[in-house]
């Protein structure tokens, strides 16, 4: 699954997109409302793929080859 995270992350950008579009031609407030609802659900399930894709490279790099953070 982690190797299709990309393509995941995509397909929600687009769909998340998709119902920006139908919010904005959207003939009453209530299905305005519910496609903007539907919208940030879209995002909110990015922002974990990408959380997720991160945490991913970050605990595929071996430790000795991350840099250490700075001394203050």
């Amino acid at each position: 699954m982690l190797q299709n995270l990309s393509k995941e992350i995509r397909e929600c950008y687009h769909r998340a997109e998709e119902c920006r579009r139908l919010a904005q031609a959207a003939l009453t407030e209530s299905v305005r409302t519910d496609y903007l609802d539907m919208e940030r659900r879209w995002l909110a399930l990015v922002h974990s793929y990408e959380f997720t894709e991160r945490l991913s490279n970050f605990t595929a790099t071996p430790y000795s080859a991350r840099k250490p953070a700075p001394k203050k």
